[in-house]
């Protein structure tokens, strides 16, 4: 599995894997008419307005094998100054592999590196209890709670978890197991 920076060429395959996750991970807890309707093509958007200019202030990163991607992070910078861990995305069928730990392991660590004493976080859907086991275990400690619009009239709860910026690259790519 090669682990390298994500580009614009890489766009529609990080958009196809981030609606494949949605779709997997969120089926009990957004309608499907949102999951199999207008997200794919937000994705597809985003993706490619994000791909089309890497700022110095954000990561992403790539998961690969033979042609096939398998994962991705995305990590940026926040008004607040903390970084932020935008999307952190595995293929469903390779969930529980290690790979989602290898990617944000290195976000963490490039997050030490480039911004040095600052707390990292992110925000997880109410109910994907599987990503929250997964955020707890790699140290993540829960910070807020809060109501997310995900589009007109579709609003669920998410959970913030924050790593200190003490910790954060004691959690990096050279870190302890966790």
């Amino acid at each position: 599995m090669l682990i390298a920076p994500g580009t614009a060429a890489d766009a529609d395959r990080i958009a196809a894997l981030h609606t494949a996750s949605w779709r997997s991970a969120y089926a009990a807890l957004l309608p499907a008419s949102y999951l199999h309707g207008p997200v794919a093509e937000e994705h597809r958007e985003t993706w490619r307005v994000r791909t089309a200019s890497l700022a110095p202030d954000r990561l992403l990163l790539v998961a690969h094998e033979d042609g096939e991607l398998h994962g991705f992070i995305h990590m940026c910078t926040v008004a607040d100054g903390r970084v932020h861990v935008d999307n952190l995305h595995v293929r469903p069928d390779r969930v529980g592999t290690g790979l989602g730990r290898s990617l944000l392991r290195r976000g963490l660590a490039w997050a030490a590196a480039a911004h040095p004493g600052r707390d990292v976080f992110l925000e997880v859907l109410r109910g994907n209890d599987r990503a929250i086991v997964f955020y707890e275990r790699q140290g993540g400690l829960r910070t807020a709670e809060r109501p997310l619009r995900l589009a007109p009239g579709l609003v669920v709860d998410e959970v913030e978890y924050t790593w200190p910026a003490a910790r954060v690259g004691r959690r990096g790519e050279d870190g302890p197991e966790v």
